[in-house]
């Protein structure tokens, strides 16, 4: 906005998160910023550094599935751009990246190395940088709020290292919650400062969030929404003062490619929900999800701290990872201080209490008031939103506001400080409270290497036993090579899929093996460690005789060759 009106008069700046004195923040800072982050991750993520090639954080469900998804989307970036969201998987269904979120914003990562030890290499990279960069870009943005190192490394720490995290380390694209705070940090450095530059980075950064997933994306953006909307009224009741033109290119030059990206990210899944009404997510099944208001006490077994006291709170709640929103206890009591810090303007303090408060009551979904709870205003008016499975995710804005309300806080007591020296013994038992209020270590699970009758098969190919628990591994497995594969793991399962797998439970017989070769699929592989349920016993001891199917036994798998239907 012009900073004069008409006779020179100054006018009241229509950015509601103003106006500090500029802060310098200089690249020996950042540089060291980021250094702190990578350091901090290795740590709180210890001992996952020493084991990339065989390990991934928490389990091997969503972990391996988002290692194949980052896999192709480097695959496809090289190979075949114009049929990105055509994936090998969930063969011979239409696009099916757009089955869940599909990290495309990691895209690049993916062209680094091929095959299955490359992909788990590279998502524990993604995922200890997305650590990193949570702590560094809450801090940039803390800072530029106007709280000085020490508080804003208090503020950083609290958004990365929460508790709340601890329950999300199996789902990359809920912990790559750092391009929110650093897209909020670049915009609004940039429109302080009327820099073109840093106002079209900001918006690319909205771009690149969204890229990576709808489920942060879509937080970000509503955000952003509501920010500019409160612009608006301002600006109509300051009398609507000439627009500083040069911010005003930028900022079309920046909106622009974000709805580009939107429109190219928003098709595919809107074909896929066309195609599938399957994936249409219903009430119902969102209230199972939806965490009660006591699961603001409930933080994760792996918790060190508060894992065991609050037990018996989450054992009572239904879901396993998605109810669980502790934030903990120092980032509670530091932002409650921080409400009342003059390190930040009274209207950026009411903006952070407005976004604390609405994030956390959509965050509980339909638990408050059933069908009527405000989760509604969402699900029936924001477009979007009724593909998120799991309101609880937009615990990740709630986590984020405390933490910046938790920075002021912590400023307000290293203000008090009477000598330097007691500045930094407070800075120093700050972090360390924050830290140990999220410090877990989290587990880490084996990856399995995949049998030799997955790489011996012809696709397209079918792995049995075909389960949620086993399609998200043979997707990792089909990282070598990217073979047209009939399995397939996302936050819906189409009722293709489910069809076949009542159909071949009885496999090898006269019907399944009828219905694979009706339906073009020419290998069938049984990994024997994935076996053990009686019923696929059959599939390694019976007999294949007259169903034209050929079974060779090559390792720890089985593999069947189904002969091409006569014609």
């Amino acid at each position: 906005m012009s900073r004069h009106a008409s006779g020179g008069k100054p006018l009241r700046t229509a950015w509601p998160l103003t106006p500090a004195p500029p802060v310098r923040i200089r690249a020996a800072e950042v540089a060291l910023l980021f250094a702190a982050g990578v350091v901090l991750a290795l740590v709180a993520t210890w001992p996952l550094a020493l084991h990339l090639a065989s390990r991934v954080p928490q389990d091997p469900g969503d972990p391996l599935l988002q290692a194949w998804q980052v896999a192709w989307d480097g695959h496809a970036l090289l190979d075949q751009p114009l049929h990105f969201f055509q994936a090998n998987n969930f063969w011979p269904l239409h696009d099916t990246l757009a089955f869940s979120d599909s990290l495309i914003g990691y895209a690049p990562a993916g062209i680094v190395g091929s095959g299955t030890e490359a992909a788990v290499v590279r998502y524990d990279l993604l995922f200890l940088g997305a650590i990193a960069l949570a702590f560094a870009a809450t801090y940039l943005l803390c800072r530029e709020l106007g709280v000085g190192r020490l508080a804003a490394a208090c503020g950083g720490l609290a958004c990365a290292y929460g508790p709340w995290r601890l329950g999300q380390e199996g789902h990359l694209h809920v912990v790559s919650v750092g391009g929110i705070p650093l897209a909020l940090f670049l915009l609004l450095r940039g429109y302080r400062r009327r820099s073109g530059p840093q106002i079209v980075a900001g918006w690319l950064v909205v771009a690149w969030q969204l890229s990576i997933g709808f489920t942060l994306g879509l937080q970000l953006f509503y955000l952003l929404v509501a920010i500019g909307v409160a612009l608006l009224i301002r600006w109509l009741r300051g009398g609507r003062p000439a627009i500083d033109r040069s911010i005003v290119v930028p900022t079309a030059i920046g909106v622009g490619a974000f709805v580009v990206t939107v429109v190219v990210i928003a098709r595919p899944y809107l074909r896929v929900l066309n195609d599938h009404p399957e994936a249409h997510r219903t009430i119902p099944e969102v209230s199972k999800l939806s965490p009660p208001i006591r699961a603001l006490l409930a933080a994760a077994p792996d918790n060190l701290v508060w894992g065991g006291i609050t037990s018996s709170v989450r054992n009572g709640l239904t879901g396993r990872t998605e109810q669980l929103l502790f934030p903990g206890l120092a980032t509670v009591l530091l932002a409650g201080a921080g409400i009342r810090s003059m390190a930040y303007s009274l209207g950026t303090r009411r903006v952070l209490v407005a976004v604390v408060l609405v994030s956390l009551v959509f965050a509980l979904g339909f638990s408050l008031w059933g069908d009527w709870s405000p989760y509604r205003l969402l699900w029936e008016l924001a477009p979007g939103w009724r593909g998120i499975r799991a309101p609880g995710r937009i615990f990740a804005l709630t986590a984020l506001g405390l933490a910046v309300l938790a920075a002021a806080g912590a400023e307000r007591l290293l203000s008090r400080a009477p000598t330097p020296r007691h500045r930094w013994a407070i800075g120093a038992a700050l972090l360390v409270a924050i830290g140990l209020d999220g410090f877990g270590p989290i587990p880490t699970a084996h990856v399995p290497v995949a049998p030799q009758a997955i790489r011996l098969a012809r696709p397209p190919l079918f792995a049995l036993p075909s389960e949620a628990r086993y399609d998200t591994i043979y997707e990792f497995w089909s990282t070598d090579g990217f073979p047209a594969l009939v399995n397939g793991f996302s936050g819906f399962p189409p009722h293709e899929l489910l069809e076949l797998r009542r159909a071949t439970l009885g496999f090898p017989n006269a019907p399944s093996v009828a219905l694979l070769r009706a339906r073009g699929v020419r290998s069938v592989v049984v990994p024997r460690r994935f076996a053990a349920p009686l019923r696929w016993h059959r599939a390694i001891a019976n007999p294949v005789q007259g169903l034209g199917v050929t079974r060779r036994f090559t390792g720890d798998g089985v593999l069947f060759t189904l002969a091409p239907p006569v014609r």
